[in-house]
């Protein structure tokens, strides 16, 4: 919890996205041929398409993961109040 919300922050102060959600998770993967059953932390990073790659070298910059998982979803549709304040806040 501790190093997402870092990275977190740090992504907000440097306007490199509007908000982030933070949650906790049960993780079950394959890593060094063996199977992780592991409490971890996802985030939801809100920010503009044109962010991802600077997020990106972020995150694998300052992660203590040797591959964390950066996944881009592409919006559908997204209210206009919402979308001016992500605007104005990126």
């Amino acid at each position: 919890m501790k190093e997402a919300k870092e990275i977190g922050e740090r992504l907000i102060k440097n306007k490199l996205a509007a908000c982030i959600n933070i949650f906790p998770i049960d993780s079950i993967y394959n890593w060094r041929k063996k199977i992780i059953r592991d409490k971890e932390f996802a985030a939801i990073i809100k920010t503009k398409k044109q962010n991802f790659k600077k997020i990106e070298k972020f995150i694998l910059e300052n992660h203590s993961y040797d591959t964390p998982c950066i996944v881009e979803i592409p919006l559908g549709r997204v209210n206009k109040k919402y979308l001016d304040w992500l605007n104005k806040n990126t």
